[in-house]
């Protein structure tokens, strides 16, 4: 069937939708593609932005998807800095915020997710306070730091793009405080033995990590923010960054009638409940046959590989997802690999290295391992990888025996 006289529309441009519709293109679709964004610059990488990006003096085209030339080559329409206001299934339209009308045979919904803003009071009064979600963010807390030195940060929420972010900016010389308001730093992610790591990590290299810290407002005197806990402690700060979390971006599906369920319900080819509507990354709630579980997932592992069955599907192709979930995050000297999901695990089992921070954890439940945390150990997370892809079974007693060599056919449970 030619799809010549096809469109495909693409709401949002981050991971997913580039990826979607270079994927498209590739699987042979031949109408148009055109996507939309409200961010005006030309898609970027995200992971880098807590990271390099910050640190560095780079442009953010350093960080780009795609360059120019590509979209051009592969006939992909780019529309940034437009917003979308609503979609027509029954005419089968988009509203642009201009009013403007777009047709679409088949629409791709990869709009993500914003930061969540807690309602704190004097947050909307607060100066240089910012959430870290766009390339304009960072630009914008960069100029507040300047060259950095004996500026007072105070970031709150203690997850990972927290740390991450209180890894680059002690490095650019600022005093940098995180307030997280569980018992323990990642606390909704991780086990309580990588939460000690890392906060010990971080207190090494002089970020003061502080828990049981909740936020009840933020004073401003002169040209001071004062940051008000419930304990009644009080942190002055120059800078503020929120990284407590985010929302997905589930407005537009919502108000067209599709199944929502902690994001957009998609089935295993990402179709939602319009079967000419699909959604992809961030926003996609989906069920994951490996855990046998639904599960809404923010990576970038997982917004390419649903970009890549959306694609296939929509060319007219077999495809179903099928992916072991990964994940990583750098801070200072540390590269955490994740893959898996650790959620329900009933047993941790640490395997230490040779090597200053080089450890691995393992997260099993019974004798199903779910997934693998790496510190400084990529051996680790490819074996992790491959035994929850295999679903073979670790034999924990030689796992943690360090005289065991790491390899698959030394930890194969006989």
């Amino acid at each position: 069937m030619s799809t010549k006289d096809k469109t495909c529309l693409v709401i949002g441009a981050s991971h997913a939708g580039v990826n979607f519709a270079f994927a498209l293109r590739k699987e042979g679709w031949e109408g148009r593609i055109v996507l939309f964004d409200k961010d005006p610059v030309l898609p970027y990488h995200r992971p880098p932005l807590s990271k390099a990006y910050l640190t560095s003096d780079d442009p953010i085209e350093k960080h780009s998807l795609k360059s120019p030339e590509s979209y051009e080559k592969e006939h992909i329409e780019l529309c940034l800095g437009v917003g979308i206001s609503s979609i027509n299934r029954d005419t089968k339209t988009i509203t642009l915020d201009t009013g403007e009308t777009q047709v679409y045979d088949q629409l791709v919904l990869a709009t993500g997710a914003r930061p969540l803003i807690p309602p704190i009071p004097g947050m909307d009064t607060a100066h240089q306070l910012y959430p870290l979600r766009t390339a304009h963010d960072v630009q914008q807390i960069k100029a507040a730091l300047g060259d950095g030195k004996g500026k007072r940060a105070v970031i709150i929420g203690g997850g990972y793009i927290g740390l991450e972010i209180a890894a680059s900016m002690k490095k650019l010389g600022a005093e940098v405080t995180v307030l997280e308001r569980e018992a323990r730093v990642l606390a909704r992610v991780t086990a309580p033995e990588m939460s000690a790591f890392f906060q010990q990590l971080h207190t090494e290299q002089g970020v003061d990590v502080l828990t049981n810290k909740n936020v009840v407002t933020i004073a401003t005197e002169g040209a001071d923010n004062i940051v008000h806990c419930s304990d009644g402690s009080q942190y002055p700060a120059d800078l503020i960054v929120v990284g407590v979390g985010i929302r997905v971006n589930l407005e537009l599906a919502k108000d067209a009638g599709l199944e929502i369920e902690n994001g957009i319900k998609v089935n295993a080819q990402t179709q939602t409940s319009d079967t000419a509507i699909y959604a992809i990354g961030d926003c996609s709630f989906h069920h994951n046959p490996l855990y046998k579980r639904w599960v809404r997932l923010e990576s970038v592992q997982n917004a390419v590989d649903q970009a890549k069955v959306a694609a296939a599907v929509i060319a007219g192709k077999q495809a179903s997802y099928n992916s072991l979930p990964w994940f990583w995050s750098d801070q200072f000297d540390v590269k955490l690999q994740m893959v898996g999901l650790s959620e329900g695990y009933d047993e941790l089992l640490i395997r230490e290295e040779e090597g200053e921070r080089k450890f691995s954890a393992w997260y099993f439940r019974g004798d199903q391992l779910l997934a693998v945390d790496a510190v400084n150990n990529a051996k680790a997370y490819v074996i992790g990888t491959k035994f929850i892809k295999e679903d073979k079974q670790v034999d924990k007693g030689k796992l943690i025996d360090t005289d065991v060599p790491l390899k698959p056919a030394d930890l194969i449970k006989n």
